[in-house]
């Protein structure tokens, strides 16, 4: 058999990240509409909080989902670790789409919609970790870096696609509508996206058979490879800071601190996310030629000096000045983002890459990203210093620099670890 192309390797690998994040896009901006739907009517405020409730429930469910979606890869292989997830993340999608609501069902609204949550958080925990360990494995010589930033790309497109969606339902169709059925279109077309990423995903070439042997690859991981779980979680803390801190909570933090509309905080922050594609394929691409340790030491060098004056830039009335402050910021988390699926897919042993990097990559993302909005809005009520988020991302910049200093350059290596 020929070897499957790059472009179907790009294709695989990141169709389920595309996914995943349309779905967070889609849930997120129907909360309020899934809460009166799913809840009982006690106050638009208890069911909005409700539904958020349920989304952070299946995103707790995220280092489970990594070790199962990893043990799958590395004792079954990636094919079958990104079939099972890509479908653990669109039957959901799509039900979620065809679920009676309080009104039909009482309580078991809610229940079955957090149980499909659950099983979506256990496909989130798995597919980007075994996407990007998929891209570079596959990615030709000197080209890992350009193929594996592809799998940040895609999250940060079915974010956009996700939104873009949700937003045109909400411009076209009436309000009424919307609420009573409209809402419920952009989960059913999760399915599409769902069905293409199987197929894609069913026909590529199996790769090489797996090389964990007949142990558990969970059980290896943890007894003689701890170390590189911690350096994994280590040098991604920075990102998973970084992207929560940048793109999800600053839109709050503009409301909130400098009195922005929310829809022009949503503008601000979605052109920031257009900018983010370019400067995460260029890292990736530029990683392959002049290595990955100089540039992600850059980045977070950037990362670290950056935080305060580029806040200082958003807290500012004028939009154009917020822009350039987020702009700016960007760049650092951009360059993380994209060079991170190839340094992490380099460090660790091919029998328990999926295994080893799935858990740093969740502990990171999962529990030190998960927590950042939370402490990023205790810090600016608990000093009254509008500007103390910053001090999250210069921590996180300096931890991941250190954690980058026991790393070698990988990037001239012409094959991976065994």
């Amino acid at each position: 058999m020929t070897p499957p192309s790059t472009r179907r390797i790009v294709a695989a690998g990141t169709i389920g990240n595309l996914l995943e994040w349309y779905d967070f896009a889609i849930y997120g901006y129907f909360a309020a509409t899934i809460g009166r739907v799913f809840f009982p009517a006690e106050s638009p405020v208890a069911q909005v909080l409700a539904a958020f409730g349920i989304f952070a429930l299946g995103y707790l469910m995220r280092p489970l989902g990594g070790m199962v979606v990893g043990h799958i890869g590395d004792r079954y292989g990636r094919r079958a670790a990104l079939t099972f997830s890509i479908a653990a993340m669109a039957v959901p999608t799509f039900l979620v789409g065809l679920l009676p609501g309080y009104a039909t069902l009482g309580m078991a609204a809610p229940i079955l919609l957090t149980l499909l949550r659950m099983i979506q958080g256990l496909s989130v925990g798995g597919e980007a970790t075994t996407s990007m360990v998929f891209l570079v494995e596959q990615a030709p010589p000197g080209r890992r870096g350009l193929v594996g930033s592809f799998c940040s790309l895609a999250a940060t497109g079915g974010f956009l696609l996700g939104s873009a969606i949700g937003a045109t339902f909400a411009a076209v169709l009436p309000a009424d509508a919307l609420a009573a059925w409209g809402w419920r279109i952009p989960f059913l077309l999760g399915l599409v996206l769902g069905v293409v990423g199987w197929w894609i995903r069913k026909v590529l070439v199996e790769e090489t058979a797996p090389q964990s042997g007949h142990g558990s690859p969970l059980v290896e991981t943890l007894r003689h490879h701890g170390r590189a779980v911690m350096r994994v979680a280590g040098i991604t803390i920075f990102n998973a800071v970084g992207f929560y801190l940048m793109f999800l909570y600053v839109v709050t933090w503009l409301q909130d601190v400098d009195g922005i509309a929310p829809a022009r905080a949503l503008e601000i922050n979605t052109a920031s996310m257009f900018f983010l594609l370019p400067v995460m394929l260029a890292s990736g691409w530029l990683s392959d030629r002049v290595g990955r340790r100089p540039l992600m030491l850059t980045a977070m060098a950037l990362g670290f000096v950056g935080a305060v004056p580029c806040l200082w830039l958003m807290h500012h009335p004028d939009p154009a000045l917020i822009l350039v402050g987020q702009l700016a910021l960007v760049i650092p988390a951009g360059m993380g983002l994209g060079i991170i699926p190839s340094i992490l897919t380099e460090a660790v042993a091919g029998r328990v890459r999926c295994t080893a990097v799935s858990l740093g990559y969740n502990i990171a993302f999962g529990v030190i990203g998960g927590l950042t909005p939370l402490t990023a809005a205790w810090l600016v009520a608990r000093t009254g210093v509008d500007l103390s988020p910053a001090w999250l991302f210069m921590g996180a910049a300096a931890v991941s620099f250190a954690t980058l200093l026991t790393f070698r350059e990988t990037s001239r290596d012409a094959t991976l670890p065994p």
